[in-house]
């Protein structure tokens, strides 16, 4: 009789055993990404295909600048939230794992309680009872067809897109605050040419009047001299408030009050340096470097483990269950064999009679795979087009800046040649103006045209997936 039991229990064992390998619901597979060898728009000697670069921003060598981006990758509150969002994933994978595993639980009672003296049948009984009850509870679901196992895969796929969403994040933050300190520079910048064209143009204002004075100019000369001051002057406030926004919104960015970084932002420096030639990598490692496509991807992958969990409910849900512990009236009995208790054996759910409703959940699920499969698709070619746009703009952003700055320099000689004829009376103060307005236009037009290239480059390493730091590096996010 025993060693029936014991092949029962065996046989049992081999064919839980058996079963527990299977997993119904589709298997995933990744998709193929689209066939493309090269990005579009990057001829040039300034381009190469080494891998990008991840921490792009320490190539400008600006150690403000870095200091900005370290404190914002800690402090910013978007990657904050981005990283609770990936620890409240892994803690729901680690719950996911729990449901492979017995649960087991532990109670214990007392209970004092008095009967109604119509109830106590005899004379001379105690009214008056103790109940003590103590017990150990378990549960344990075996996974037959795959349901927990469909869960965990479901979770850990939503945790590796929790961490893309964190990279993702970084990549924003990181290219904001870059972005920002560059519209500050190039703003002082602009601020400074306005500044030093309104003195040149008081200089003018000063000497056509005493021109004017001395009965050697015109009224006229004095009035458009004074028109142009007065425009350059009111360009000014702009300018100012421009560089404020900027100052604001790198103090927020790096989780810091609004005014907080003023003071050691508000002194004017040049822009950073750009570097002459980029790592772009190719567009098969952008697929795999961009955050966004990453966590599409992933979320794909958990889409379709979720549609195995809705098919495991096709299938009954059998478990075992179980108890074990004392039950007396006198805590001295507790322990003793006479109080013990106990209870096992086999549990059995199934919705059979509800299979339709099921069936209706299973294709929710593949719905959902079938539009999560559609976003990635999406999400990889935006990712290319996005990536080719930036790479032409920023392209094109250096050819029109080597124009500007060879205008910007034609304009100032021509602005010093018009002032230098006009003191020695070979033209007449209206080509001064003319010469001047010009050359303020292009300084300010070439100061503008840095800051653009400056953030046509960031927008570029942006859509390469550059910006990010990763989890290994970012102890916070353990």
């Amino acid at each position: 009789m025993r060693s029936t039991k014991t092949a029962r229990a065996a046989l049992a064992i081999a064919i839980a055993s058996i079963l527990a390998a299977c997993a119904v619901g589709p298997d995933y597979r990744r998709p193929e990404p689209p066939n493309v060898d090269a990005f579009v728009g990057v001829e040039g000697a300034q381009f190469n295909s080494a891998e990008v670069e991840r921490e792009f921003w320490t190539q400008f060598g600006d150690p403000q600048l870095n200091d900005l981006i370290e404190e914002a990758l800690s402090a910013n509150h978007d990657v904050r939230i981005a990283m609770a969002r990936l620890r409240e994933a892994r803690a729901l994978r680690g719950e996911a794992r729990l449901d492979l595993a017995p649960t087991v639980t532990e109670q214990a009672s007392h209970v004092d309680a008095r009967a109604s003296e119509r109830q106590v049948p005899f004379t001379g009984v105690d009214r008056d009872q103790d109940y003590y009850q103590t017990s150990f509870d378990a549960f344990w679901e075996l996974d037959f067809f795959g349901r927990a196992r469909r869960g965990v895969e479901a979770a850990s796929a939503e945790v590796q897109a929790a961490e893309a969403d964190l990279y993702g994040t970084q990549v924003i933050v990181t290219a904001e605050v870059a972005r920002n300190y560059f519209e500050l520079r190039g703003a002082q910048t602009r601020l400074e040419v306005a500044r030093r064209n309104a003195e040149n143009q008081r200089e003018s204002l000063r000497l056509t009047t005493t021109r004017l004075e001395a009965g050697r100019g015109t009224q006229l000369d004095v009035s458009r001299a004074q028109a142009q001051l007065e425009a350059t002057l009111g360009s000014i406030p702009d300018l100012e408030a421009e560089v404020n926004q900027a100052m604001l919104r790198l103090a927020v960015l790096t989780g810091r009050e609004p005014q907080a970084l003023t003071p050691e932002l508000q002194t004017a420096k040049d822009l950073p340096a750009l570097p002459r030639t980029h790592s772009i990598g190719t567009p098969e490692t952008l697929l795999r470097r961009r955050p966004d496509v990453v966590a599409a991807e992933r979320q794909l992958a958990a889409s379709t483990a979720r549609i195995g969990i809705a098919v495991a409910d096709l299938f009954p849900r059998i478990s075992f269950v179980g108890s074990w512990g004392f039950d007396a009236v006198d805590s001295s009995d507790l322990g003793n064999s006479s109080s013990e208790t106990y209870a096992f054996g086999p549990s059995i759910r199934w919705a059979a009679f509800d299979l339709g409703r099921v069936r209706q959940r299973i294709k929710q699920r593949e719905a959902a795979s079938e539009a999560a499969l559609a976003r990635y698709e999406q999400t990889v070619l935006r990712a290319l087009e996005e990536t080719d746009v930036s790479l032409t703009n920023y392209a094109k952003s250096l050819v029109k800046h080597q124009h500007l700055h060879a205008s910007a320099e034609a304009s100032l000689e021509a602005a010093r040649i018009a002032r230098v004829r006009f003191e020695n009376g070979a033209a007449d103060f209206l080509t001064v103006l003319d010469a001047e307005r010009s050359a303020l236009q292009a300084e300010d037009a070439l100061a503008q045209s840095e800051t653009q290239t400056a953030t046509a480059l960031l927008a570029m390493y942006k859509a390469l997936g550059g910006g990010f730091r990763p989890i290994s590096q970012t102890a916070s996010a353990r």
